[in-house]
Order: C-alpha cells, then structure tokens, then sequence
C-alpha cells in the first residue's frame, strides 16, 4: 500500500528492522520513532523482535544537499550503521567466560573471546540473516537473525525456552505438554511458581534472561 508520504511494508519471516531500514536505504531509528509506527511501537516494544505480518510505514525519503569544494576528496559515513549482534553464552546458567570463538557472517570471518559475561558483541552489517558461531572444533551453532518472535506470542516463549535450554519437545505455536514441562522447569529453575503456564512473571524472566 502507498500514499505520498510513503509505502507499508509487511514484514516477512527473517526480516528485523535493521535490515528493512538497510535494505531501502533508511536509519532503523527514523522508521522506529516515525509517528504512524506508534501502534507497531506500542505492540512489540522491541524493535528488534518484529513478528511476521506486521506492518512497518516507510516514510518518504527527502534529499540533502552538502557543499564541498571539488579539488579534494572527501570521506562520508553513514549513521546507524552497522547493526550490533550480542550473544550471552551459558553453561547450567552459569557464564562461559574467556571462552575463544569464530563467528562467520556472509564473506566475513570475526575470530574473538567471550568477555567476563559470557558475551559476544560483534559489529554486523544490518542486513545479515545468519552467522555461524564456533566454539573450538567441537561446537558449532547456525544464528538465525531477526527470527526472535516477541516474548508476547507463543512462538516467542518457546524459542527463549530453547535457546536457554529448556527443550519444549518440538512443539512450535502451540502450547502442548513439552510447552508446559519447559516452562514449569524453567519456573522452577527462576524461583517461580511452576504452574506450567506462560504468565506475566514468566514472560518478564524470559526477557530478562533472552534479550
């Protein structure tokens, strides 16, 4: 859908904001704060966990003018870029710190260690979709990016479920029993009452844990 102030897009499966705004040539923040993004804002909160079938407003682009002088060169550097990729790496909750990793993103190899916190902050260029995170020659994991549903949806609570080690036994959209024994051992793990149910404090611990 178009008007003159600019186009909707629909977000399809893969796709973050980063690499909506890097791919038609926008700031993510200019698409996030733009005021007929509000309700999208209000939904998902995360700008970073856009959900398939959402609809992002595309303003329209205007033009600027710089005036330089011709007999020299010049350097320009475009803002907002590039997207940031930050990973927290776990063991039985703990933090696996100082451990040496190579991450491999399009035709980049990024060799690194993980800091006191087990994290890994590594500059990507903002339309990347996967990288390949390596940990020694024994562990190897594929990182789908811009794929994290919003914790407020099914899809969401489960893959924060099983990224932090709670295997809900294949079950995607639906909450069925390995859903629930996930969550009940992830409750009891957190201090919180194991119901088995995706309540408030739930969702509130999983994002707390799984930015």
């Amino acid at each position: 859908m178009t008007d003159p102030a600019g186009t909707s897009h629909t977000v399809a499966e893969g796709e973050s904001l980063a690499s909506i705004a890097k791919t038609n040539g926008y700031l993510w923040k200019t698409l996030w704060d733009d005021g007929r993004n509000a309700e999208l804002r209000a939904a998902r909160r995360n700008p970073n966990q856009l959900l398939r079938g959402d609809v992002l407003f595309l303003p329209a682009k205007g033009r600027k003018d710089i005036a330089k002088p011709v007999d020299a060169r010049h350097r320009f550097k475009r803002r907002g870029e590039p997207t940031r990729l930050k990973l927290q790496l776990l063991d039985m909750g703990e933090p696996r710190k100082q451990v040496a990793y190579t991450l491999t993103f399009g035709d980049e190899v990024v060799h690194g260690t993980t800091d006191g916190d087990g994290r890994i902050d590594q500059p990507i260029p903002g339309e990347t979709r996967t990288a390949t995170l390596r940990l020694g020659d024994a562990e190897s994991y594929e990182v789908a990016i811009g794929e994290l549903d919003p914790v407020e949806e099914v899809t969401g609570v489960q893959h924060r479920l099983r990224n932090l080690g709670f295997d809900c036994a294949g079950e995607d959209g639906e909450v069925g029993p390995g859903t629930r024994a996930a969550l009940q051992r992830f409750q009891r793990a957190n201090g919180l009452e194991a119901t088995g149910d995706a309540d408030d404090a739930t969702r509130a611990k999983l994002s707390e844990l799984h930015v």
